[in-house]
């Protein structure tokens, strides 16, 4: 059983920092079997956040503050119009973190292409990528975190974001590509709730879970709400 549950949307946003505590809080839940593996889709007010391997001179250039979080990659920005998605879900053992990676990716390109947009993978570099061979810019990021055999933190996708807050930083680390959004690509505003019901529906055709038994109930987002307060 796989629980999607949107968090929360345009003006109903939900900050870094809460989003990260209502990640953890069913992060603990799902590893004890307590509610079914999770997947929170949302998005968040305008921050800047830095993975593991983020070093210095790929922070911001005017001192602009930065979440230091526990997933991997490196720094990157989220904010308006970027669609954000948790998976918090048991992998199958042996677990196997870089085909969990690609497995994201996949979703996300089929999702993309179902849009017209010609979605790619770039090899030796994570996430999701539009435009011509060696001139591709990335849509869409992913950094995640494994602990207990249970998945956090997840994938970013650009749909209808600004892309000034980039030029302040070195996204993901990588100096020789640039960023764009499903607007850009299309020439038409995307929404990032347009997102919402192609990216479930992928999900659940390409995930294979394996999942342990829970309880029956599930969080709806209003005991949602009361997590982000309480945990």
């Amino acid at each position: 059983m796989l629980d999607f549950v949107v968090a929360g949307l345009s003006a109903n946003s939900v900050p870094y920092v809460e989003g990260l505590e209502l990640q953890r809080a069913v992060h603990r839940s799902v590893v004890a079997h307590e509610r079914p593996d999770t997947f929170l889709l949302l998005e968040h007010p305008a921050v800047y956040t830095a993975g593991k391997r983020t070093l210095p001179e790929e922070r911001p250039v005017d001192d602009t503050p930065v979440i230091d979080v526990d997933r991997g990659g490196k720094i990157t920005w989220h904010g308006p119009g970027q669609l954000v998605g948790y998976p918090i879900l048991h992998l199958a053992e042996p677990v196997d973190v870089v085909g969990y990676v690609r497995s994201l990716e996949a979703i996300l390109i089929e999702v993309l292409i179902d849009f017209g947009i010609d979605a790619v993978r770039v090899a030796g570099r994570s996430g999701v990528w539009v435009g011509p061979d060696g001139h591709e810019d990335k849509i869409a990021a992913i950094g995640i975190r494994v602990a207990q055999g249970v998945t956090m933190h997840g994938f970013a996708l650009n749909c209808s974001n600004s892309l000034d807050a980039y030029s302040r930083i070195i996204a993901c680390g990588i100096r020789d590509a640039g960023v764009t959004t499903m607007t850009r690509v299309l020439g038409r505003t995307v929404d990032p709730s347009e997102l919402i019901d192609p990216i479930t529906a992928a999900f659940r055709r390409t995930m294979s879970l394996n999942a342990a038994p829970v309880a029956p109930a599930s969080m709806t987002p209003a005991s949602l709400d009361t997590v982000r307060t309480n945990a």
